[in-house]
């Protein structure tokens, strides 16, 4: 796992894409402090940069890092959830400007999958989690399920997981500082 961990951190710190395994699908992955290499994920996904993507941190330390004021309830929420759970949050701070909502929110999930975690943390800042397909496409259930155009898209493809099948995406919860709680993907 650590040669799989260096190999991709190699990528991240040149702009680049990688297609790697997390807590529910494959994703496609840059460093979500890159504004160059987010377009890259845009332009690979052929999705307006008007979408928010979701972002991974390693854990609570770097979610607080990168929004202004994380709401108590969130913690509660990640303690409690069966399934990994996205939280958007009002107030991103040092995120890529096109990865901000016209909102100004940000999708962040702390990664519960140990390589995920591994990976973040040692490159120290948060990554890009899309899943691995074509905007618009189905989202693929499975490493042999993923397009061509994606394969080739990407600059480094993890070599771990690839017979997993995936659950499904994370649920996704909108929480405002001024407490209001919206669940948008259950």
């Amino acid at each position: 796992m650590t040669e799989e961990i260096n190999k991709a951190i190699s990528v991240l710190n040149t702009d680049g894409l990688i297609l790697y395994p997390t807590d529910t699908v494959w994703g496609i992955g840059c460093d979500a402090t890159n504004e160059e290499a987010v377009k890259k994920v845009y332009a690979l996904k052929q999705r307006e940069d008007t979408k928010a993507l979701i972002c991974l941190v390693a854990n609570d330390a770097m979610l607080e890092r990168h929004v202004t004021e994380v709401p108590e309830v969130a913690y509660d929420i990640m303690d409690l959830s069966l399934k990994p759970t996205t939280i958007v949050y009002d107030g991103p701070k040092g995120i890529a400007k096109n990865l901000i909502a016209d909102d100004n929110t940000i999708a962040i999930r702390v990664a519960s999958d140990k390589f995920c975690q591994y990976l973040i943390n040692k490159f120290k800042k948060p990554i890009v989690s899309t899943s691995a397909n074509i905007s618009g496409n189905p989202t693929p259930k499975q490493f042999s399920h993923i397009e061509e155009g994606i394969l080739k898209g990407v600059d480094y493809i993890v070599n771990l997981h690839r017979d997993k099948v995936a659950n499904v995406p994370s649920a996704i919860i909108k929480l405002s500082t001024d407490g209001v709680v919206k669940v948008i993907r259950e």
